[in-house]
């Protein structure tokens, strides 16, 4: 059997295509569709116009391309620049009504928790009692948990784009007041989540997502070429080199750095900020980096608890029914 997730997140629409009959979600197709949201759209802010017709674009060809290899419609989610937006309602029931496709949003806490799952069934249960960072465009998500789902899953609003908009500037280095300043804001926000994880004692820490991905590259780990099978380790200590490192150049410069891509060398350096404060905050010295997170997270709830779960999420009124008229969105 063939299944499709679809994530939506701030600077791609990511389709995954994978075969279900092992147990496992094993890809046969992957493609995905720039969208660039979070560069026109204020954190927090509503999505205009022009932001929905490139969303509704991408849907669709992200739909037609799950049913050319045989899918079917995807499991469809939105993260937190769509999710935050105050028009999501009307923006999911505009895209909903343009293709056909129903987007959920998943509450950060959700997100937190289908990634525990992700990263669960990669490391397997030799990982023991795990904690589990993981940072996105908007947010910052920390789950802890002895079994297959999370004792307790957070979600905060420190995402590596939201927090370089508000602390840093946009061509020059920042200073080190700048710095400064994010760190007191990670060390405020994070305060009691690292106590409790603390307080747990983890015996594995695990890092997923893009941006700690490209951190540990930068780190000295391995290019992603050689495969998800390679075993990466993102050091604390290596993580406060590279942040120093990058907090010296100006974003543009950044992409010229090993593991550094050009679309996220801008909010490389916040990443690096909130990675090595939260692994400090929690007492960690290390954490494997995992290739599995939130899409897989999602079709493995579908493959272990079948498609009901995920028809129950429609419940929650954060999308429109089939052939309901597109609502008006914002348009500045």
């Amino acid at each position: 059997m063939r299944v499709s997730v679809l994530d939506v997140g701030s600077r791609t629409a990511r389709l995954v295509v994978v075969d279900t009959g092992s147990g496992a979600p094993l890809p046969v197709h992957t493609a995905k569709w720039k969208l660039r949201l979070g560069e026109h759209v204020e954190p927090g802010g509503p999505l205009d116009e022009e932001s929905v017709r490139r969303l509704g674009r991408a849907v669709t060809a992200a739909s037609a391309t799950a049913e050319r290899w045989g899918a079917g419609r995807p499991l469809a989610f939105a993260t937190s620049v769509v999710r935050d937006a105050p028009n999501r309602r009307e923006v999911l029931r505009t895209v909903g009504a343009r293709t056909g496709v129903w987007l959920r949003t998943l509450p950060g806490e959700l997100e937190a928790e289908l990634t525990f799952l992700g990263a669960r069934r990669w490391l397997g249960w030799r990982a023991g009692p795990l904690v589990l960072i993981d940072i996105g465009g908007g947010s910052l998500e920390v789950a802890f948990g002895r079994g297959r789902l999370p004792d307790f899953a957070v979600a905060v609003p420190l995402g590596a784009q939201r927090l370089t908009h508000e602390f840093f500037p946009a061509d020059a280095p920042p200073t080190e007041e700048d710095v400064k300043a994010l760190r007191r804001r990670v060390r405020h926000q994070l305060r009691d989540v690292a106590a409790r994880v603390r307080w747990e004692g983890p015996h594995t820490a695990v890092a997923t997502s893009r941006t700690f991905q490209q951190l540990a590259r930068l780190t000295g780990e391995a290019p992603g070429r050689h495969g998800p099978f390679v075993s990466r380790t993102l050091y604390r200590s290596g993580l406060r080199e590279a942040r120093d490192r990058l907090a010296r150049l100006p974003a543009a410069e950044r992409a010229r750095l090993p593991g550094i891509s050009a679309p996220r060398a801008g909010q490389s350096l916040a990443g690096a900020v909130v990675g090595h404060t939260a692994m400090k905050l929690m007492g960690l010295k290390s954490a494997a980096v995992c290739p599995w997170a939130l899409r897989e997270g999602v079709l493995l709830r579908h493959i272990e608890d079948g498609p009901q779960w995920w028809e129950e999420l429609g419940e929650d009124g954060e999308q429109g029914p089939a052939g309901k008229a597109p609502l008006r969105v914002a348009t500045s």
